[in-house]
């Protein structure tokens, strides 16, 4: 008995032993502090598979782009955040520009799309592209058909009358989707142009959001007729059997090269570099489709979910990345539509 006695204590004892052993190697793979601007889901599933595979903890937050940047301007003295992933690629940009950011180039870039690669070059090296997706507009079938309201093709569309109280956008004060949107209908239809519309768009705009992630599910759900921002997040609701379509506008339209960026002074660098190559690779990148994020990833070397929707029909602009990612630029945008489009009466 003393003998069975002794062989449990000390069985006990070894499981106690290795379960401390456990416990610290664990806490040893440390932690990385991050800020994701995509989809919710897509954020937390890459956080939990990279803890999965490496031990490390992530220490993450879903926020607006246009949000992060005015917190990273604000911690600039004592960074909080290590890393930045996901989101339109304008405010990171921006970022760059005002030395919030580290510059990075890692040693798999010619793995990546020339539009991604552009990011790197744009930027020293600082904001690399995480994905690419463009602009359009999704709506609700069953909601246009019970209002007898014919479906949008065209920016011309969404001004008319009919419309009005059915449109929802994101606020580009607080959305990097919401400024995407202004600075891309600047630039297909001159500024002055863009301004009258964008006055007319807000006759019709029942909502601005803060975030660009909000106009699919309420499209979806039949919260609203109709949301503009990217056509891929229609896409996801539409191939889970919701009335959605999406659709690239018929004049030409914008898109976004999301933004990956490593945050000046972050504390735990060598984490966060470990965090985005693993964001940046095949296994990383194809976690959006699997939590239905459907843009287009910026790996080249593996084979995208056939969900993902093409953009070889898309008229897209030339849209000038460099000027309009500028802190200055994008300042006075926003100032302009803040005073002359959103204090307008609806």
């Amino acid at each position: 008995m003393r003998f069975v006695a002794s062989r449990s204590i000390a069985v006990a004892v070894a499981g106690a032993l290795f379960g401390c052993f456990a416990a610290s190697h664990a806490a040893a793979q440390g932690t990385v502090n991050a800020l994701c601007s995509t989809d919710t889901g897509w954020c937390e599933a890459a956080a939990a598979e990279f803890t999965r595979a490496t031990g490390i903890r992530v220490l993450q937050a879903h926020k607006g782009t246009g949000e992060i940047g005015a917190q990273l301007r604000a911690e600039a003295a004592n960074p909080k955040t290590d890393i930045w992933w996901g989101g339109t690629g304008d405010p990171f940009l921006q970022a760059a520009e005002q030395g919030l950011l580290d510059a990075y180039r890692p040693a798999y870039i010619n793995d990546l799309y020339d539009w991604s690669v552009r990011q790197y070059a744009m930027s020293g090296n600082m904001v690399g592209g995480f994905y690419t997706s463009a602009m359009g507009f999704g709506f609700n079938t069953d909601v246009l058909k019970k209002k007898k309201l014919p479906e949008p093709h065209c920016w011309a569309d969404l001004v008319k009358p009919e419309y009005k109280g059915e449109v929802e956008m994101s606020h580009p004060g607080t959305s990097g989707t919401g400024y995407t949107i202004v600075a891309g209908l600047v630039q297909l239809m001159g500024e002055e142009q863009a301004f009258d519309y964008l006055k007319k768009l807000h006759r019709n705009t029942i909502a601005y959001t803060r975030s660009g992630q909000a106009q699919a599910p309420n499209v979806a759900k039949g919260e609203v007729a109709i949301g503009v921002s990217f056509i891929f997040g229609f896409d996801k609701w539409r191939f889970d059997k919701y009335p959605v379509k999406a659709v690239a506008p018929c004049e030409g339209t914008g898109y976004e090269i999301g933004g990956i960026a490593l945050v000046k002074g972050a504390r735990n660098k060598a984490n966060a570099i470990r965090y985005y190559d693993w964001l940046m690779s095949p296994a990383g990148q194809a976690i959006g489709a699997k939590a239905g994020s459907l843009q287009s990833p910026a790996n080249k070397t593996f084979k995208p979910d056939p969900r993902i929707p093409s953009m070889a029909d898309v008229r897209l602009i030339k849209y000038d990345f460099e000027k309009y990612g500028k802190a200055v630029e994008r300042k006075r945008l926003i100032e302009r539509w803040t005073r002359e489009v959103e204090s307008q009466a609806r």
